[in-house]
């Protein structure tokens, strides 16, 4: 058993810290920046909730932080009341947030600096995925870290890969983004046009996908998609969230992404329906207008 700190109780990050505590069986310490979500998340689980992040980091082994952006994840860590200036010697810091290759690699300057270790490790599966403890974690860091933390990061995961140094980790989220946005669109698309031609859809997509078109979006979002139900899953504003993080480091790289900047505008056009919080699913109701 570990001492662990979580900071972030949202949607993916209140389970997770849950699965550290009763799969894993640690100690945790929460934090989150409404305390009355801290609160719910010990009364149902248990650990201990703190004030700040600095106070939650004090005498953890691990500190993990699953936050919104860039700015959240460097105020958590960094900030006068951050976790790092609570964290110890030989402690590990684990960011689960989606955020820029450039935030991790400041930080984790800082964090050696500071003595201790550093892995950026943003996750993959949604809020079933953090539901069932069955995410994908994709991690940068050096290998010692990794594999000192892998087996605590494994409590809430079902596949978990070191991508290489600081920062891999999130530019193997980017990659995994990019393969999501084309992939719905292709979807909604497919759908729309059975739709047009006269197709049963469900007939449809229980023919093909078995074949070469099958796909995770295709298994767990077609029927919500087909019934035009979208208040569910990871919701358009962090699609585009992320979406800008992946365009910006294509800028820097000198990568064409036309298929992506051009999707990252159809969900513009969802939020400008009203659809910020709807699935990433809802670029079918973009198409059905």
């Amino acid at each position: 058993m570990a001492t662990v700190a979580f900071i972030g109780l949202g949607v993916m990050g209140y389970h997770m810290a849950g699965h550290l505590r009763t799969r894993g069986g640690h100690d945790v310490t929460v934090y989150n920046r409404t305390g009355a979500k801290a609160d719910k998340w010990v009364a149902e689980f248990g650990g201990s909730s703190a004030q700040t992040p600095r106070e939650a980091a004090s005498e953890a082994d691990y500190v993990f932080a699953c936050v919104g952006n860039d700015d959240d994840l460097r105020s958590v860590a960094t900030s006068p009341d951050g976790a790092f200036h609570g964290m110890k010697s030989g402690a590990i810091f684990i960011d689960n947030t989606t955020a820029s290759a450039e935030v991790a690699r400041a930080l984790h300057a800082e964090a050696s600096q500071r003595g201790f270790g550093f892995l950026d490790a943003p996750v993959s599966g949604g809020e079933a995925g953090a539901q069932n403890g069955a995410l994908t974690v994709m991690v940068g860091g050096d290998s010692q870290t990794f594999e000192n933390a892998r087996p605590v990061i494994e409590c809430y995961a079902k596949m978990v890969g070191l991508m290489g140094e600081v920062g891999s980790g999130q530019l193997t989220k980017m990659v995994n983004q990019i393969c999501i946005a084309g992939l719905v669109q292709g979807l909604a698309e497919g759908i729309h046009f059975g739709k047009a031609a006269g197709l049963d859809i469900e007939k449809v997509i229980e023919v093909i996908s078995k074949g070469a078109a099958g796909s995770w979006q295709m298994e767990n979002r077609y029927k919500t998609m087909n019934e035009g139900h979208y208040d569910h899953g990871f919701a358009v504003d962090w699609m585009r969230k992320d979406l800008a993080i992946v365009l910006d480091e294509a800028r820097s790289n000198g990568t064409s992404l036309p298929v992506t900047a051009l999707v990252d505008q159809f969900y513009r056009e969802v939020q400008k329906m009203g659809g910020n919080r709807w699935d990433t699913s809802s670029l079918l109701a973009r198409l059905e207008r």
